[in-house]
């Protein structure tokens, strides 16, 4: 049966910009894992979206003069566009206020509530005197009553990682003016989290799998005796409390980001047409649920996320929850208030994804804090990716370029060097599997660089450069075993440098990732068709000036401005008129609309409202998934003239491919779709034509 995975990674909070440390912990992992599974046939979607509630979006607004919404537009779709530059692709990259999110963690707390696990108390809380508020945790800082570290936030100090309670801060002060506050009394609600000791007890002693970091440290959380948690803050910031005297205060946020997951997964069901496909995910038991996290966010993910879902009905828990350390900065702890960070959107301005993929996943702190580095980063790029992998990738294809006319020699006879240098590809390919599956990507990229230098002692061994002249058959035999391990290989770090392997397929000559699987090393073969084409240097070395320049520039002001978007405000409705963002005519133009002619459609298996059709375009014949099963049937699509946007990224839906989008009207009652209609063309025209 199909491996099926619901892969998320922690929600950011949407009051800045990324910065590595963010990318190392939950992200780039997570990526890494995902792109792995998808080669490996798994039925997987990745999940995130912007944590846009809570203390810190707040006080950041604050601090800028600008409302929470404003603040959060400007980082959501700042952080969504530098996870793109990076290649971090999610199925759906959501935001904790959209309509259904709300309505999804009020559904949480009531069913909570219902069931007896949510108490109310009426309890002692800072408040301001100078603000006239109450002082939510993080708006209080003083010295931690456990270690004695000075500046813990009012919610958990991050020198012991001790949870804590405001009142018992020494020395507190409101972090938003600075004056001492005092004590007064408010409601709120707690969540009951004894109630679920027992079976949070069974739950962890079960997952014996995960890694040893996560589970011990929860084991110590229980054995240590689990406390009521408060869920509301008086706060005008958040998703309302749905219950009659809460009025005016929120749900907290640690309670409701996570059910961000959950909210995301709808909204890419409704995006692909089959708004109930998020329930194969959530509700069936065959799916695996893979948090990735860093560790400050794994008391929250494997004792209090499990315990609100166990308090629903038929949501499946976390099957694995990989949580990394920290990553520190040149020796010193990354800190964003002191600018001692290096942002995501500001180093990719100046670097190749792949070198920042590179160098995090050869540090990733996986099972302890590591340090980045810039010497290291120039070093390692510059000796390994480049100096190792880059180089085979250049003199191999140069070679056939240059000698063979671009032409792969296929019918050759292979000597026992040549049919082991195949075999251990193959093997390096299922340690590498392995690896990744247990997390251990580190580990796992330096296996691909030790298949990169055994690639490179066996063309070094077999000496090309001689037996083209002296003995032409041997050099045939070697330059087909070296394409044929630079196709394996252009698989094999998929996961890890994506953007580079993209351009070695081209080089070599085959296809786009989509079409092969991990299933396919060792059996890529060339034929007379395939063509070595456009080989060219993949890195330009980093010098020792960029790499000083850019530890000149840590701990100095940053502009994060020169990072936004450009988002548009909300548009208003003028008589009637929706006013809409406009595009550029070159923007247009990029897209490649042609008539085509749907030749098959059929149902995709398990899914109600998708439908896949195929396309004869002018060029020969592709398959597109479109959402319309409940508006046509297939006898009644096949023959129609559609159009057709052939450019669109490709996207796998429910294991199908589909490569591009057929143009439709549809007509909303609410937010309901009630009609769908197909676009086509008036009179008729040959397959292919040009739309503009």
């Amino acid at each position: 049966m199909q491996e099926r995975l619901l892969v998320t990674s922690a929600l950011p909070y949407a009051n800045g910009p990324l910065h590595l440390g963010h990318i190392a912990g939950a992200y780039l992992p997570a990526d890494i894992y995902v792109r792995y599974k998808r080669l490996a046939g798994a039925d997987v979607i990745f999940i995130c979206g912007s944590d846009e509630h809570g203390v810190p979006n707040l006080l950041s607004a604050q601090r800028e003069g600008i409302s929470p919404q404003e603040l959060v537009d400007r980082y959501h779709y700042m952080n969504k566009r530098d996870f793109k530059r990076l290649g971090i692709i999610f199925d759906n990259y959501s935001r904790t206020t959209i309509p259904e999110h709300y309505k999804l963690s009020q559904e949480f707390l009531l069913n909570l509530y219902s069931k007896g696990y949510i108490t109310e108390k009426t309890t002692r809380q800072l408040y301001c005197p100078n603000c006239d508020m109450f002082l939510p945790d993080r708006y209080v800082e003083g010295t931690c009553p456990n270690c004695g570290c000075e500046g813990a936030r009012g919610d958990q100090c991050e020198k012991c990682g001790r949870w804590i309670d405001p009142l018992t801060l020494i020395d507190p002060i409101c972090v938003n003016c600075g004056s001492t506050p005092e004590v007064r009394q408010t409601t709120h609600l707690y969540l009951d989290l004894p109630k679920f000791a027992e079976r949070l007890s069974e739950y962890l002693q079960a997952n014996t799998h995960w890694r040893d970091n996560v589970r011990n440290f929860c084991l110590g959380w229980l054995k240590e005796g689990l406390e009521e948690r408060a869920i509301t803050r008086d706060l005008a910031w958040g998703v309302p409390v749905p219950l009659e005297g809460y009025e005016g205060k929120v749900i907290y946020v640690w309670f409701e980001a996570p059910i961000g997951y959950i909210s995301s997964t709808k909204e890419w069901a409704e995006k692909i047409g089959d708004k109930d496909a998020w329930e194969r995910y959530w509700r069936d038991p065959d799916c695996k649920i893979i948090h990735f996290i860093g560790k400050d966010n794994i008391v929250f993910h494997a004792i209090v996320w499990p315990a609100i879902l166990m308090g629903q009905d038929g949501y499946n828990l976390p099957y694995e929850i990989p949580a990394n350390e920290f990553l520190n900065i040149e020796g010193r702890k990354l800190s964003t208030s002191r600018n001692w960070a290096v942002w995501l959107g500001d180093v990719l301005n100046r670097y190749p994804p792949d070198l920042i993929r590179y160098y995090l996943t050869a540090i990733s702190p996986e099972t302890q804090d590591s340090d980045f580095v810039w010497v290291e980063f120039m070093r390692r790029c510059n000796d390994e990716l480049i100096d190792i992998y880059a180089n085979l990738v250049n003199r191999s294809l140069s070679f056939i370029e240059r000698y063979y006319e671009g032409r792969v020699p296929v019918d050759v006879e292979l000597s026992d060097d040549d049919k082991a240098m195949l075999d251990r590809s193959v093997e390096y390919a299922g340690r590498i599997a392995g690896l990744i599956d247990s997390f251990r990507f580190r580990e796992a990229l330096r296996q691909f660089m030790e298949l990169a230098r055994e690639g490179n002692r066996y063309y070094d061994r077999c000496e090309p450069w001689h037996t083209r002249k002296s003995d032409p058959g041997r050099c045939d035999a070697v330059m087909n075993v070296m394409w044929r391990l630079l196709a394996d290989m252009s698989i094999i770090g998929e996961p890890f440098i994506p953007f580079t392997q993209a351009r070695v397929r081209e080089m070599l000559g085959i296809g786009a990732v989509d079409e092969y699987s991990w299933g396919n090393l060792g059996g890529i073969m060339p034929d007379e068709k395939v063509k070595v084409k456009g080989v060219e240097v993949l890195f330009e070395k980093v010098d020792e000036a960029a790499v000083e320049g850019e530890r000149a520039r840590l701990g100095k002001p940053v502009d994060f401005a020169t990072f936004e978007v450009k988002v548009e405000e909300k548009k208003e409705v003028v008589e009637g008129v929706i006013d809409v963002e406009t595009i550029s005519f070159d923007e247009f133009a990029r897209m490649d609309l042609r008539v085509a002619t749907i030749t098959k459609a059929e149902k995709v298996e398990g899914a109600d409202k998708l439908l896949k059709l195929t396309l004869s375009d002018g060029e020969g014949e592709r398959v597109v998934v479109a959402g319309m099963a409940e508006f046509y049937t297939p006898d009644e699509l096949k023959g129609k003239k559609v159009v057709l946007l052939a450019n669109l990224e490709p996207r796998r839906m429910r294991g199908v491919l589909s490569e591009g989008m057929i143009l439709a009207a549809t007509r909303m009652e609410g937010d309901k779709m009630v009609d769908v209609v197909l676009l086509t063309v008036d009179r008729d025209i040959p397959d292919g034509s040009e739309i503009s």
